[in-house]
């Protein structure tokens, strides 16, 4: 039953679905959806301790990697509890204000990824490009001034959002087709004109996700150019190896990012189970296999790792 504050046609609870067609399943897709989580829970907080408790791996690209952890553990612990509870308990319901604020913390998080994502590829272009300078220009100051600045920069661009939603007329449904709230499945539901907020969204989208993937496109072109002109291909291998890990995070971030950007947008012959899946395997993937990707090709981590193992073990 529709339950709405009649004055103004906006619903004191929304109507979370799960996805559409694997209703027969959602049990058997909650398990690998609940151990991912788990592994990304402990991961990232592996990551952070060894980072944390080694001095040596106080660099640049591994503080930036820990605000990445931070951000992916944020946003994580803000949306797959409800959405395994979906799944598990039929638990549907999640109160506007609730609603609005899991947008605003997925939206805002993304961006703040996005951001940490190209302050690593900016660290790659400097220890390349500029080696000698590498130490002298990402001084402690500049590293806490980007990590600050990219965190407050997905703060206010995205604060708008909520505001832009509250005081619409929900006078449609309250049935929101989507595991967890976004801005697109909500703004859908509103039955006013909504051609402004949508523009606000694109803009605000394309000013961060975009703009960073441009200037990480451009970063590792330099880079290229760079390696390309060194003397050996020992030396242009070895160099190139230090940026594998970091090319996987761009690959697993934004590949599922822009596939559910455009298709919530654009994509409107997309079978709505394919969307969802993917939006929520945006949310589970990158989380997980970040700090694995680093741990498996950083010797000094996988080392701390299977050290803490040791000793947790005896």
């Amino acid at each position: 039953m529709l339950n709405y504050n009649r004055t103004n046609l906006r619903p004191t609870t929304f109507l979370l679905l799960d996805i559409p067609g694997l209703e027969a399943v959602h049990v058997r897709i909650s398990i690998p959806f609940c151990l991912v989580y788990i592994v990304s829970l402990m991961g990232n907080a592996a990551l952070l301790f060894i980072v944390k408790t080694d001095h040596k791996l106080h660099e640049p690209m591994y503080l930036f990697l820990c605000m990445l952890s931070v951000a992916d553990l944020m946003l994580t612990s803000s949306t797959i509890p409800k959405i395994l509870s979906l799944f598990w308990f039929s638990y549907r319901e999640i109160y506007f204000e609730a609603c609005l604020t899991q947008m605003y913390l997925i939206h805002s998080l993304s961006t703040m990824e996005s951001g940490f994502i190209l302050a690593m590829a900016f660290d790659r272009y400097i220890a390349i490009c500029h080696p000698l300078r590498h130490s002298t220009i990402l001084t402690p100051a500049v590293i806490v001034g980007l990590g600050l600045g990219i965190v407050f920069r997905g703060a206010i661009l995205l604060s708008p959002h909520p505001s832009l939603l509250r005081w619409l007329s929900y006078c449609r449904t309250n049935v929101i087709p989507h595991t967890y709230c976004e801005f697109m499945a909500l703004i859908k539901l509103v039955c006013t004109e909504t051609k402004i907020r949508r523009a606000y969204s694109l803009i605000v989208a394309f000013l961060t996700g975009g703009m960073d993937f441009i200037l990480i496109i451009c970063s590792y072109v330099l880079i290229l150019l760079t390696v390309f002109n060194l003397p050996s291909k020992a030396a242009c291998l070895k160099t190139l190896s230090t940026c594998v890990s970091h090319v996987w995070v761009i690959l697993v971030f934004y590949t599922p990012a822009f596939f559910s950007f455009l298709t919530r947008r654009f994509g409107h012959h997309i079978a709505p189970h394919t969307h969802i899946f993917i939006a929520n395997i945006y949310l589970l993937i990158p989380p997980m296999m970040n700090p694995i990707m680093y741990g498996v090709k950083t010797k000094r981590i996988k080392e701390r790792f299977f050290k803490f193992l040791t000793i947790k073990c005896v």
